[in-house]
């Protein structure tokens, strides 16, 4: 039997996957030594690559700055609580545009989260990258700093009996979700 000569698109893909490697060359570190290429076609190890080098070029920016012009909000305390909730959903509307997705929100009014916003969010500084793929979550809850309302909003019944079990501690009482809004969602 003859051997098959590799198509057009797997010479591609292999010259691509060359290219990438190279390119990471000054960035190797254990995971791509650790990347077993025979388990994997080379589209999906070339889809890998390219995200490695993207996070490892992408500039670090404040928040803020990931928009043009920069993002800023007015002070909350000049803001109606009509005109501030106005504003919050247009913000959570760009911040998604830019692939950032605000998770664990329903707890906070929103004076609060756009306080956090203003505060937290903004300034801080993280990799923008720039892929369709990649989103930035930021979580406005940390199940380890403020469990009770984790517990209490967010958790499923099997993590909420989980915690019980392991913590032999009562559950706090779980309730709706005081400030439920429409934000804008990844798909999938």
């Amino acid at each position: 039997m003859l051997p098959t000569r590799p198509s057009a698109d797997e010479v591609d893909e292999l010259l691509l996957n060359a290219r990438l490697r190279d390119e990471l060359e000054p960035y190797v570190e254990e995971s791509l030594q650790l990347l077993d290429c025979r388990r994997m076609p080379t589209s999906a190890e070339n889809e890998f690559l390219a995200s490695m080098l993207a996070w490892e070029q992408a500039p670090v920016l404040p928040i803020s700055r990931w928009f043009e012009p920069e993002l800023r909000l007015p002070s909350p305390e000049k803001l109606s609580d009509k005109e501030l909730h106005k504003l919050l959903m247009d913000t959570l509307d760009r911040l998604y545009e830019q692939r950032i997705v605000l998770d664990f929100t329903e707890h906070l009014s929103d004076r609060q989260l756009y306080c956090l916003l203003l505060r937290d969010i903004l300034p801080s500084p993280e990799k923008k990258l720039d892929r369709p793929r990649n989103y930035l979550h930021w979580h406005c809850l940390d199940p380890d700093d403020d469990c009770d309302n984790w517990l209490r909003y967010y958790a499923s019944p099997e993590e909420r009996e989980g915690w019980a079990e392991e913590t032999h501690e009562p559950l706090p009482e779980q309730l709706p979700l005081p400030y439920p809004r429409r934000k804008p969602r990844r798909r999938g």
